[in-house]
Order: C-alpha cells, then structure tokens, then sequence
C-alpha cells in the first residue's frame, strides 16, 4: 500500500524538464519552514495499492514528460512500496528520469532497493538557517542534487552540476 496526497502533472520546478510529480504522505522530519507541512501526517492523502499507484503514474505520462519526481512527505518512509512502483514505471518507461525529494541524506538511504531504480536524489532535511533562493530545485544549501547511477557506481557523491541563479 502506499499513501499519496496529490500529483501535480506537469511542473519544471521539481526536476529537469516538464515532470510528473508525485507528493507521497507522511513524513516524521518536521523541518521548520517545511513546503508541504499538510504532507506531515501520517494517516492523511490517500492509500491505494502499489498496482494502482502504479497506474496513476502510467496513466498521467504523456510525451512531454521528461521524468517523475517522487515528493512529499518523505518517500523513504514508503520504500518498499516504492520500490516495486519505480521498478514497473521504470520498465514501462525507461525514457523518463525519476527524481527523489528526501529528507534523508543520500548515505542513509543509498542501500535502500528503491533507490537502484532512481536517477535523481535530492537529499536532506529543509534548514530554514540555510534557506536560499538562488538554488534550482532545492530549498537550502546543504541539500545536495545526487546523480544516483554515478554515486552508486562509485560509492560516494556526485552532485548534478546545475547552473544558480
């Protein structure tokens, strides 16, 4: 079963390119300034099963679709519902890039299966202190933007080089 608030579906704010966005429920971060503070509790949004989530992600594509994002929340609150919806959607369509919004630092959750089948990791808590603007597609400067292939090849860090503004 996974719960799920809502989905956005077309966003460039959430990733490279026009994105389907998925906001998942439930996270136990509490970041002061948090974007989604609705997303927090546990027992809210909707639960399905991983089959139709699975669906709702596969229904929602269309060819201008550069990837999914997986937000919320904190998707690694789900991983093992996650997991089995990005090994499908990944099947279905190896052509999008899947992205990853978590409060988690990438060394955390590197080992977790959900995330062989994830591109993009946008990793730790939101630090209100470390609040910027000027960053694309995070909210404070100690989140990091992973290439997870590369980092998982390598078994460290690779950030995405992105240009700020």
């Amino acid at each position: 079963m996974i719960r799920y608030a809502n989905f956005i579906k077309e966003s460039i704010v959430d990733g490279k390119g026009i994105r389907l966005v998925a906001f998942l429920q439930g996270c136990l971060f509490g970041c002061e300034g948090c974007h989604n503070p609705k997303l927090q509790e546990l027992s809210g949004g909707i639960e399905v099963t991983d089959e139709e989530f699975t669906q709702l992600i596969l229904k929602q594509v269309n060819p201008l679709h550069r990837g999914i994002t997986i937000s919320g929340g904190e998707p690694t609150l789900q991983a093992e519902a996650l997991e089995k919806v990005l090994r499908i959607v990944k099947a279905a369509k190896p052509q999008l890039d899947i992205w990853v919004f978590s409060g988690n630092t990438f060394e955390n959750v590197k080992d977790l299966p959900m995330m062989q089948y994830v591109d993009v990791l946008v990793d730790g808590p939101f630090i209100l202190e470390k609040k910027s603007l000027s960053l694309n597609f995070r909210g404070s400067t100690n989140q990091r933007v992973i290439d997870m292939r590369q980092s998982l090849t390598e078994n460290r860090v690779i950030e995405l080089l992105l240009d700020e503004t």
